[in-house]
C-alpha cells in the first residue's frame, strides 16, 4: 500500500525518547553547548515546543533555568517554552530519594509527559560518593521503568570550594557516570564556571561574580535570578535549548538536521501513521537523510515493547511499512493507544497511534 501524504494538524501530543540509546554518545549541556545556541535551527526549536512535555522538580537554584527561558522569550517570543509542570522540591541531600515517588506518581497519571528534570539546591555540596551513587541508581531505575521518558541528570551549583572541594568531586562523579552510560546531563556547575570568552572560574560561587565583570563591558539582560546574576540564568536558558535540540536529534557538527527536515518545517523523520485512528492496519512512513540502520518499534502506554517492525539498514529517501495491529507473537493487540518509535543513527522520533475496534 502506498503512503497517502496529507497536510494535517497535529492532533495528539507526541511521546519522544532520548536520543541516547545503548551505545550512543552522552549529551552534556555545558558552556560549550551554550556557545552553540545561535546555531540551533528554527525548525528544531519548533519541534521541541510541539513534542516535549516536562515535569521539573526544583527549588530556588533550579528556578534559574526557568528564569533563563523567560529572558530568552522576552527577547524573542519565538522562544516560547514547551509545556512545563513544576514541582516544588529538589534532589535533597545524602541518599535522599524522596523525589522518586512524586516522579512516578506524575508519570503514571500523565502519559503525555516525556521529559523529567530534577535539580540540586545545595545537596550536592555536602553529599558523599555513596549518596551520589544512590541518586544515579535511582535515575537509572526510572529510565528502565519508563523507557519512553527522557530523564535529565544534573550537577550541583558552584559553592566556592573550587577544584579541591567536595562539590567538584561529586560533580565529576555525576559527569563520569553520564559520559560512561550515555545519559543526558545538564551541567549546571560547568555553565557557571566559564565566561563567553572561554575564561575558566573554578573557584566561583553561585553568585557568579564574573557575570558582573562580563556585563560591565557587554550588553546583558536584566532579570531577577535566584541567588545569582541574571546573565547566569540567561546562559542556563540557552543551555536548556541546546540540550533539548540534541535530545531531539539535532547534530551541530553536521547538516543532517537541515537536510532531513520535511517541507512542513518540523524536524521530523517519522510521518504520522495513516489512517489514525485505525482498524485493523495502518501505514507508517519515514524519511532518511542518508543510508542508516533503522529500528522501528511499537510500545504500549506502559512503555512495554509490543512489536519490532524493522531492524535493518535502509537507503536515503522515503520508506513505507504497514503495521497489521499484531504483537511480536502474531496476536492482535487490544484497542488503545500505542507509540511508534523510529531510531535511525542519532535520529529519534515517536508518533502516537490509536487502534479502535
Amino acid at each position: 500500500m502506498s503512503i497517502r501524504i496529507i497536510a494535517i494538524t497535529l492532533l495528539f501530543l507526541v511521546f519522544s525518547v532520548a536520543a541516547t540509546d545503548a551505545g550512543a554518545e552522552a549529551i552534556i549541556a555545558d558552556h560549550s553547548g551554550v556557545s552553540q545556541f545561535e546555531e540551533i535551527p528554527d525548525a528544531v526549536i519548533t519541534y521541541i515546543q510541539s513534542n516535549y512535555e516536562f515535569f521539573y522538580g526544583h527549588t530556588s537554584h533550579g528556578s534559574q533555568i526557568m528564569t533563563g527561558l523567560d529572558v530568552l522569550y522576552d527577547e524573542d517570543p519565538f522562544y516560547a517554552e514547551p509545556p512545563f509542570t513544576e514541582y516544588g522540591d529538589d534532589l535533597g541531600h545524602n541518599g535522599d530519594v524522596s523525589w522518586v515517588p512524586p516522579t512516578t506518581n506524575y508519570l503514571d497519571s500523565h502519559p503525555e509527559c516525556n521529559v523529567v528534570m530534577w535539580s540540586w539546591c545545595g545537596g550536592c555540596s555536602d553529599n558523599t560518593e555513596a549518596g551520589i551513587n544512590t541518586y544515579l541508581d535511582a535515575m537509572n531505575q526510572l529510565e528502565l521503568d519508563y523507557p519512553l521518558v527522557t530523564f535529565i541528570y544534573m550537577t550541583g551549583h558552584l559553592d566556592g570550594s573550587g577544584l579541591a572541594g567536595n562539590l567538584y568531586a561529586r560533580n565529576n562523579q555525576i559527569r563520569q557516570y553520564c559520559t560512561a552510560n550515555s545519559k543526558v546531563l545538564f551541567d549546571f556547575a560547568d555553565i557557571e564556571s566559564w565566561d563567553p570568552d572561554g575564561n575558566y572560574y573554578p573557584d566561583e560561587s553561585d553568585n557568579c561574580s564574573w557575570c558582573s565583570v562580563w556585563c560591565a563591558s557587554h550588553p546583558c539582560p536584566s532579570c531577577g535570578c535566584a541567588h545569582s546574576h541574571c546573565f547566569n540564568c540567561y546562559q542556563k536558558g540557552k543551555g536548556f535549548w541546546w540540550m533539548m535540540a540534541r535530545v531531539s536529534g539535532w547534530d551541530p557538527t553536521t547538516a543532517v538536521q537541515a537536510a532531513s527536515a520535511p517541507a512542513s518545517g518540523r524536524a521530523s523523520f517519522l510521518e504520522q501513521n495513516y489512517p489514525n485512528p485505525f482498524n485493523p492496519s495502518t501505514t507508517i512512513g519515514f524519511r532518511l537523510p542518508a543510508a542508516l540502520h533503522v529500528h522501528l518499534e511499537i510500545f504500549d502506554v506502559s512503555g512495554h515493547s509490543v512489536a519490532v517492525l524493522l531492524d535493518r539498514r535502509f537507503g536515503a529517501g522515503d520508506h513505507v511499512i504497514e503495521w497489521d495491529g499484531k504483537d511480536s507473537t502474531g496476536r492482535p493487540v487490544a484497542t488503545g493507544t500505542y507509540f511508534c518509535q523510529l531510531r535511525a543513527g542519532d535520529l529519534t522520533d515517536t508518533k502516537k497511534m490509536t487502534l479502535l475496534k
